[in-house]
């Protein structure tokens, strides 16, 4: 089978293509009102057959509708008094000295809440019955309402999902229906109703978006990548959307992990630059995982790989504040427009623009030479920002570069300083369209002498695509203190939420036989309000662990019971077993293609391909290396080799060649 991963993306729309041990790269401009119309826009110029073609694809669709307001419209059911539960949430300001926040929208109407019984103690006991008469009411009410969708969030469903079950199948068969007990089967009723109605939100919309995707590629196996950088087969997908909010920087992660692996490096501290913003991250061998995260403000408590994403890419825009300073991003010029050198009527000044006006990029190399760019596009929105600053328009080209760099290095600090881990102990890794033009700064602000830039970078994520396995990572709440359990009762509990993934995946074909199973605790002292996740390895040994980790992660341990939350199980099949085409130099490729002009340099710089750019010594910098889908700075100071895989490894050279100008 030919092997195809696609990322969509916010400026571009990657492709990666495995078929007879070769990889293809592609890239097309994205459509965001329709993103299948740019993968079946890809395929159609790669010439492939839909029939006989594996697909995995990381998909922003479920995204898009969270972060623009374009979900499905949504009912929310619950038990009765706590209608208002997610317009409550937690209470937490998110301006801690703002005394007069703005008002926020409820995430649902209040009419749209519905109450109903079915209502669960603590202890899993019934409060309350769910009538049928219940049941009649609350059908009436959903007809009458008439939504695309339904969440439904009962207390303690965790414990005894009967009541949520019979509301599921009470309601109109046609309706997309969630629930929180198979959503999120977890403690904290305001998390799990958020997680579920979101769930719901995007359902339909994920659902829409992949029938038309299928209807494009008749006879393809189309699977798509989870937040967790597992794969699933789209026929599941509609009833795990909220499981794909990170599903295109998860495989950005995984194809990091998968190239640096390929030249020896494992620990990585990475960061993800594409058009819109930039998501950075740890890896230890694979990427880290997170029990939660945040997407639009809500709390978004399922696993995903663990990032921080911050508005900094090479379509953030430029602009003067009325105080005359100079601010770059969030904003971003996305798709359509783009940066103005992308000649497609953009006139705000970006960050893709500044690094050209820099000669940091060669418009003629560009995407490999298939994109021109144009210099006096460029110049002319960097001016806008420079004339108000009193500066030349170079002056002021380096300034928004400066200011996205400090911000990604903070972004960097916050994943690695912030959290006890030093930055030195881990190999930092750029891609994305636009990594590699700020590598060399970040890996300097950060006090690091090398760096590296994977082959492919620029379309890493629909690498990693291909390098995910198909898996599920399920989690339930299992209350109560570690030591008072056994050995017994808790491989017994774990083996149980296995079955449910290992039936998930059998469905999708996968041989129950050949599926691996890792064993996770989420453990707390008791009192405490956050967990730490430690791996199963018996009641004893869990416990010294979790101790040991608590030390090292906020330097101390407690003499309090250790207090077991959840429990969660890791599913996966084995990744498809295929290395990395080696690179090697030909004589065709040695030598510069040309040299340009960069502000800073007294001397032309060379432009260069991967492939020639030597192993051993490399070529020192200033230089830029031209891949057919994104640029690497080779910055005054620095030197560039390449390993066997065709990774760009980067040194910092013991003194300076030439200095750029303050």
């Amino acid at each position: 089978m030919v092997l195809l991963g696609i990322d969509t993306g916010g400026t571009f729309t990657d492709f990666v293509l495995r078929r007879d041990g070769e990889l293809q790269i592609h890239k097309v401009l994205s459509t965001p009102r329709a993103p299948e119309q740019a993968i079946l826009r890809g395929i159609a110029d790669l010439g492939l057959d839909p029939a006989g073609l594996g697909l995995v694809h990381g998909s922003t669709v479920a995204t898009n509708a969270i972060l623009e307001g374009k979900g499905a419209r949504t009912l929310y059911v619950t038990n009765r008094g706590l209608g208002d539960l997610l317009t409550i949430g937690r209470q937490a300001r998110p301006d801690l000295y703002d005394l007069q926040p703005p008002p926020r929208q409820p995430p649902v109407p209040p009419e749209c809440c519905l109450e109903t019984g079915g209502r669960l103690g603590s202890d899993g006991r019934r409060v309350e019955p769910l009538t049928a008469a219940d049941l009649a009411e609350l059908r009436a009410a959903v007809v009458r309402l008439a939504p695309e969708a339904v969440a439904v969030n009962l207390l303690f469903s965790y414990l005894d999902d009967s009541a949520e079950r019979a509301i599921v199948h009470a309601l109109p068969a046609d309706l997309f229906v969630t629930c929180s007990s198979q959503v999120l089967p977890v403690a904290g009723e305001y998390e799990r109703g958020i997680a579920t109605w979101l769930n719901a939100r995007v359902g339909p919309v994920v659902a829409g978006y992949l029938e038309r995707l299928r209807a494009g590629l008749p006879g393809a196996r189309i699977a798509v990548m989870q937040s967790t950088g597992e794969a699933i087969a789209a026929e599941q997908t509609a009833r795990h959307g909220v499981r794909l909010l990170l599903s295109g920087p998860a495989g950005g992660l995984t194809g990091a992990a998968f190239a640096a692996a390929a030249g020896g490096a494992r620990r990585l501290l990475s960061f993800d630059m594409g058009g819109t913003s930039t998501d950075v991250a740890l890896i230890d061998g694979e990427p880290l995982l997170a029990a939660t995260g945040r997407i639009a403000g809500y709390p978004v408590a399922v696993p995903m790989v663990d990032m921080h994403t911050i508005g900094a890419g090479g379509g953030s825009i430029a602009r003067v504040d009325a105080g005359g300073l100079l601010l770059v991003g969030p904003q971003s010029a996305g798709a359509d427009p783009g940066p103005a050198c992308y000649g497609r009527g953009g006139q705000e000044p970006t960050v893709t623009d500044a690094n050209l006006v820099l000669g940091r990029l060669d418009p003629e190399a560009f995407l490999g030479g298939r994109m021109a760019l144009d210099p006096t596009a460029a110049r002319t929105a960097v001016a806008r920002v420079a004339a108000p600053l009193g500066l030349t328009v170079e002056a002021a080209a380096l300034g928004i570069v400066r200011i996205a760099d400090e911000h990604m290095a903070q972004a960097l600090r916050v994943m690695s300083v912030q959290r006890g881990r030093d930055p030195r102990d881990f190999t930092l890794t750029s891609f994305g369209g636009a990594g590699g033009l700020s590598v060399c700064a970040l890996a300097e602000a950060l006090g690091l002498d090398e760096a590296l830039v994977p082959v492919h970078a620029g379309v890493l994520s629909a690498l990693g695509m291909l390098a995910a396995p198909p898996g599920r990572t399920l989690t339930r709440t299992r209350l109560g203190v570690l030591g008072d359990l056994t050995d017994a009762a808790l491989d017994q509990a774990l083996a149980d939420l296995a079955e449910q993934g290992v039936a998930e995946l059998a469905c999708e074909g996968q041989d129950p036989a050949g599926l691996r199973v890792e064993r996770v605790l989420d453990l707390r002292y008791r009192g405490q309000s956050y967990t730490l996740d430690l791996p199963w390895t018996g009641v004893d040994a869990t416990i010294s662990a979790f101790h040991a980790r608590h030390e090292a992660c906020y330097g101390h341990r407690l003499n309090l019971p250790v207090e077991l939350v959840n429990l969660r199980v890791r599913v996966r099949a084995p990744a498809l077993t295929w290395q990395l085409p080696g690179m090697a130099a030909s004589r065709a490729a040695a030598g510069a293609l040309r040299q340009v002009r960069a502000y800073g340099c007294a001397d032309l710089v060379p432009v260069l391909t991967r492939a020639a750019v030597a192993a051993g010594a490399g070529q020192p910098g200033p230089a830029i290396v031209a891949d057919p889908v994104a640029t690497t700075w080779v910055a005054p100071g620095w030197s560039a080799r390449t390993d066997p895989v065709g990774n760009l490894r980067l040194r910092r050279l013991p003194f300076v060649a030439c200095h750029g100008i303050d």
